[in-house]
């Protein structure tokens, strides 16, 4: 058992040796099962709208807004938010708000120790659902609080290691999972209560992915909670 920084809750993991997966229990660093508010991932997957992928043209990061605006306005941007959320041992500077240094204990993606030092992190904030992905399944069409909304949700975000997430670039579930087998259930879990939540669409590839995943473990939950789908008039993209 751990206990995290941040407001976060005990920590139980228990890890299904058959399957791979982690079946997660409320507390856990990352995106909150809120005890089964969002019930059973694996059915979810099928409320999922299937289309092919769109094209990449037109995407750029700034039509999500600024990075890591401070949406929830608790004045600290989004990425100390997941930060102060998902690190142990957390160590501010000039405040409560800016994390100076903390350790992911463990990362999620590889179940090693990361460290986290402000200005030589090893440390990225990864959108679980990667908006470019988004952007090729629905985002392009939609006003721009909704794309500024995603991009700042916690549902969304989740601090790992920064190696492995760049290898993972904007890859849906279909093109990548964690290298830690014993986190995908709740990694996949993830990206589908996110896709619910924002109306994106899945290709078929990505749907039996999502189910090859989760029918390993039928009774992990969907996430539920993050911020709202439309973020205060005061933030702007291009």
């Amino acid at each position: 058992m751990r206990r995290h920084r941040g407001g976060i809750a005990v920590v139980a993991l228990v890890l299904v040796a058959v399957s791979g997966c982690e079946l997660d229990t409320d507390g856990s660093a990352g995106p909150q099962d809120t005890a089964g508010a969002g019930g059973a991932a694996l059915a979810a997957v099928d409320s999922l709208t299937v289309k092919g992928r769109a094209p990449k043209t037109g995407y750029d990061r700034d039509k999500f807004g600024s990075p890591w605006a401070d949406t929830d306005s608790n004045r600290c941007d989004t990425r100390d938010d997941i930060l102060k959320r998902d690190l142990e041992d957390v160590k501010f500077r000039g405040g409560d708000c800016t994390v100076a240094s903390g350790t992911l204990d463990p990362d999620p993606y590889t179940g090693k120790d990361v460290t986290f030092q402000r200005g030589r992190s090893q440390v990225d904030i990864d959108h679980i659902v990667a908006l470019s992905d988004a952007w090729q399944k629905g985002a392009q069409k939609w006003d721009p609080s909704k794309r500024i909304a995603l991009a700042n949700d916690p549902l969304n975000l989740l601090a790992v290691d920064a190696g492995t997430n760049r290898g993972k670039g904007d890859g849906d579930t279909a093109t990548w999972l964690p290298p830690n087998k014993g986190y995908r259930c709740t990694y996949v879990a993830a990206q589908v209560a996110v896709k619910k939540k924002y109306g994106l669409w899945v290709t078929k590839a990505e749907q039996s992915a999502m189910k090859r995943v989760l029918s390993a473990c039928p009774d992990q939950n969907l996430p539920a909670g993050g911020n709202p789908t439309k973020a205060p008039e005061r933030f702007h993209a291009d």
